[in-house]
């Protein structure tokens, strides 16, 4: 009830005119125009003005179909209880609708008080998110800042179905009017937040409620396929690791909300020549707290018996004579230079899934990390009847895992589940050290999980290019600081991995999707196993 926008100015149906006289030059005039700049690809300004933003189909939506990134609002919006949160709510959604940026700029305590009051609301967003926001009521010109990064954007439009459908109810056309920026050096050379753990939300709140979510959906997705199958019983190997840790709670949760005992859940843990004593004994723990069926097989002696039938004398070892424990003890003690048979690997990995397999519907336990990766057993682990973590990166699993010890769960289950946790992450399928360690350690292969998963966001998330995401790297702060060549080689392992082992990607069982990235090959992720990997492995080696 306080604007009088009328009393001077006309609606723009009004106009007389296409052009108007400025500083000597006829210039395009209307609410028809977007500014295209010529040396910043993807940039292109759209402009509205202030309550623009509230009504129900606001201009900028049908300036964001006809190809603006970055929309504009210069506003004279008042201040009053409740307002501001609003006005960002509608900034923040406006600009998530239209895959697009949105910068507001509000009059400010300069103007005149005689009955209203404005604050100077400066919001910055992008795609849904706010990026910046200024103090309300400030004194003094000030500057609100923030990074845009249009990647994001156009690469979100070309993947929005719907959003490029909506182009078809454009009526309106649009003038696109040149413009170039002068480029000048930046101090800091990046302003925006670069997230170490995009998959792990920051804030504690935050982080509870994602964790409570996906849990809740991963419980869904199982007790809608062990419904559809008709299934009252379910296989699953527990190892005392993180991803089979958490397979397992999700189980149990899945059978308490169907009703049904958990000794229908019958966990296997077998181990092998490579299980240490640390995560046997938080198998055995864990499965006995959470009231499942246990059962424990040594698959040593099952993993000899192939290995001759192969004719494989494992590390060059021969197996004339030996049995499980004298060959085991002899692994032992295998200096680190020996320590490498893919076969002896496979073998136990295989032979796991063979027993899983003969014990009922077996459920997977794989995270998204492994997947792209290809770091699980082709027909071994990488294969089940349903798979509750497949799209769970693995920075995610170890804070899930945390999160049902801290609030799902007590006593001696918490406690393990803790440890667990802080349970060095390892397939163990090399022999065991001398020292009792596990003779391999995944990340020492495969990278840093922190680096894999950042890799595997902004790669598949937003498409960024390596040279993207290295530069991206350089800005994030990570658990420990890595050298850019290091995280220049990791990138290279994880491309080369990830193009390489497409193949089991494409034969996945099924899972819930739960985030933004997904590696279905019914769904997300449509790849052929043959691609090649040489632009990519260039441009991340140039």
């Amino acid at each position: 009830k306080e604007f009088y926008d009328a009393r001077y100015y006309s609606p723009a149906a009004n106009a007389v005119s296409k052009e108007a006289a400025v500083a000597g030059r006829r210039v395009p005039f209307g609410t028809d125009l977007l500014f295209a700049c010529e040396n910043v690809p993807d940039f292109v300004l759209g402009v509205e003005v202030c309550e623009d933003l509230w009504v129900p189909a606001p201009p900028s939506t049908f300036q964001a179909l006809a190809g603006a990134t970055v929309l504009a609002n210069l506003s004279a919006s008042n201040e009053a209880i409740g307002k501001a949160g609003y006005r960002r709510q509608l900034i923040g959604c406006q600009s998530g609708r239209c895959l697009a940026a949105y910068v507001y700029a509000a009059a400010g305590v300069g103007e005149s008080t005689t009955d209203i009051v404005f604050g100077g609301h400066n919001v910055i967003a992008e795609n849904g998110a706010v990026l910046a926001e200024a103090p309300r009521f400030r004194r003094g010109g000030h500057l609100t800042v923030a990074d845009l990064d249009l990647d994001h954007l156009r690469h979100d439009r070309v993947q929005t179905n719907t959003f490029n459908d909506s182009r078809r109810t454009l009526t309106k056309s649009f003038l696109k009017v040149a413009f170039t920026l002068d480029a000048a050096p930046r101090t800091p050379e990046l302003l925006r937040y670069v997230d170490a753990a995009p998959f792990v939300p920051k804030d504690a709140a935050t982080l509870g409620e994602r964790c409570d979510e996906i849990f809740h959906t991963q419980v869904a997705g199982l007790a809608k396929r062990l419904t559809v199958a008709n299934t009252k019983t379910v296989a699953i190997g527990v190892s005392g690791g993180l991803d089979s840790t958490l397979a397992l709670l999700v189980a149990c949760k899945t059978f308490d909300a169907l009703g049904r005992p958990r000794d229908g859940i019958r966990a296997l843990t077998m181990p092998g020549f490579g299980t240490t004593d640390r995560t046997l004994a938080n198998a055995r723990t864990l499965m006995a707290a959470l009231g499942v069926s246990v059962r424990e097989a040594d698959i040593r002696a099952m993993c000899l018996e192939q290995m001759r039938a192969l004719g494989h004398a494992p590390f060059g070892l021969p197996l004339a004579g030996e049995t499980h424990e004298t060959l085991g003890e002899k692994l032992r003690h295998l200096p680190p230079d020996r320590r490498s048979d893919l076969v002896f690997e496979n073998v136990q990995a295989r032979v796991r899934t063979s027993l899983l397999m003969n014990t009922g519907f077996v459920v997977g336990t794989g995270d998204l990390s492994e997947l792209a990766l290809g770091w699980c057993t082709y027909n071994a682990d990488h294969m089940s009847m349903y798979n509750p973590n497949v799209s769970i990166p693995k920075t995610l699993v170890k804070f899930l895992v945390a999160w049902v010890a801290d609030n799902e769960s007590d006593g001696a289950t918490r406690r393990t589940l803790h440890d667990i946790v802080d349970t060095e992450i390892s397939p163990e399928l090399l022999p065991v050290a001398a020292d009792g360690a596990a003779g391999q350690a995944t990340e020492a292969t495969v990278g840093p999980y922190e680096l894999v998963d950042f890799f595997l966001y902004h790669l598949l998330r937003w498409g960024a290019d390596p040279a993207k995401v290295l530069f991206l790297a350089r800005h994030a702060k990570f658990s420990r600081e890595y050298p850019p060549a290091e995280v220049k080689d990791w990138l290279v392992v994880f491309l080369r991995r990830f193009f390489a082992n497409q193949f089991k990607r494409s034969c996945l069982p099924d899972g819930p999707k739960v985030g933004s990235v997904s590696l279905s090959p019914r769904g997300d992720w449509r790849m052929p196993s043959d691609a090649a990997a040489r632009a990519w492995l260039e441009a991340a080696e140039g």
